[in-house]
């Protein structure tokens, strides 16, 4: 089911911001940082778009704020679309853009790219949807999802607009961000009989400038305001000290707030985190059409993970797909066995890694949890005859067997 959703609120009281360190520092002048209050206290989509458009104009012109100019001029084409699609709504008019896939199967993949780069083909080479390439590059286009199903483990993948590297603030980009949103993951397909390398980083650009990395940064900084308690810092920082980072959220009038970083950040990149909400998305490579290149040549390139593909004639490794997805997502596989069994069901559950028999549990159903007694954990290779039994805290590992005693 295709359903619309209104994606850019705001700034909200929690907020989950990822960092690049390649950032110059922005250095705005109190007239700056109190506009950008009032944007993000903006309650209305028409008084952001009011409220940033002065935060704009007051932002001084240099260097460092490049950026960050960028990035508001991004957000500000993003709520324009939003009101239009709510009118659109409101009129009852069907012929509104699409900007919301709900989930469905196992884990949901944005499949991105150029035009002419194998979206529709990978789509047609995976899935059983009904996709043809656009006949006109750049034109509005609904999201098309399709099921791929490997090993009984399903994958929605969903293509995305082709992706417009000469408007960075065109109408096909903003969709395709707002759609990234949403997905696990991306499967961002590339034409290796073109420069791979400038493909990527036009990619990069333009999702970096809608808000969305989609190379893990090395710093993650996590902004959550409370209502009580101070500035509380963990994390390491850079040529910086935490009050100096108590200081600079002072400045912006946050007096209450939990900040965390993992990885290494700079005052910079804290005061940079308060303006761009940037979300880290996983990203897979698919090199398309390497049937018309010498493999050697992409012995130079450094993307990973990447898989090589010929998506005309549907040369594509099925198993290798999905097993970098599992790693690239960070998801595990786990095989169920019912007490009254001898054997175990062949199709798993898909759990992020770290998740604890007690996850399972409630996965399957509530009262295997509330009546949790012990579980039997297999390793796949020692199934059936060497098992632990464990707790509600034991932390899984990919493709254990479990059987939960209730």
């Amino acid at each position: 089911m295709v359903t619309r959703c209104c994606l850019l609120t705001g700034l909200k009281t929690y907020i989950s911001l990822l960092v690049p360190l390649d950032e110059m520092p922005t250095n705005l002048p109190p007239e700056a940082k109190a506009k950008w209050m009032k944007a993000m206290n903006a309650k209305t989509d028409e008084e952001k778009i009011a409220a940033l458009e002065e935060f704009l104009s007051s932002i001084p012109k240099h260097k460092g704020t490049e950026n960050l100019v960028h990035f508001v001029r991004h957000r500000i084409a993003a709520l324009r679309q939003e009101i239009e699609l709510k009118q659109k709504k409101e009129k009852g008019s069907r012929g509104g853009r699409t900007i919301y896939v709900e989930k469905e199967g196992d884990a949901q993949l944005g499949v991105v790219g150029l035009p002419s780069s194998g979206k529709s083909s990978l789509l047609k080479c995976l899935t059983n949807a009904n996709v043809e390439p656009d006949d006109v590059p750049f034109t509005d286009s609904q999201p098309i999802p399709g099921m791929f199903i490997e090993d009984l483990i399903y994958y929605q993948l969903v293509k995305f607009p082709s992706l417009n590297p000469f408007d960075a603030e065109s109408d096909t980009n903003v969709l395709a961000a707002s759609l990234a949103r949403n997905v696990d993951g991306l499967i961002i397909v590339l034409d290796a009989s073109s420069n791979i390398e400038e493909q990527v980083r036009r990619i990069e650009e333009i999702f970096k400038g809608h808000g969305i990395l989609i190379r893990r940064p090395r710093a993650l900084i996590s902004i959550k305001r409370t209502v009580s308690g101070g500035i509380q810092v963990s994390g390491s920082f850079h040529g910086c000290s935490i009050d100096s980072v108590k200081r600079l959220l002072a400045d912006y009038g946050i007096l209450n707030a939990q900040v965390t970083i993992n990885g290494e950040a700079t005052l910079d990149d804290v005061e940079d985190a308060l303006y761009k909400n940037y979300v880290y998305k996983p990203s897979i490579f698919l090199i398309n059409k390497v049937d018309l290149i010498d493999r050697g040549s992409l012995a130079g390139i450094e993307l990973e993970p990447r898989i090589l593909a010929s998506l005309v004639k549907c040369r594509i490794n099925r198993k290798q797909l999905s097993e970098t997805i599992l790693r690239r997502l960070d998801l595990i596989r786990i095989y169920s066995k019912n007490t009254q069994m001898d054997t175990y069901s062949r199709k798993p559950l898909i759990m992020r890694r770290g998740s604890t028999v007690g996850d399972v549990a409630k996965s399957i159903h509530t009262s295997l949890y509330e009546n949790f007694r012990y579980a039997r954990v297999w390793r796949m290779e020692d199934y059936p005859n060497l098992y632990k039994k464990v707790g509600l805290n034991y932390v899984l590992d990919d493709q254990n067997i479990i059987e939960i005693h209730s």
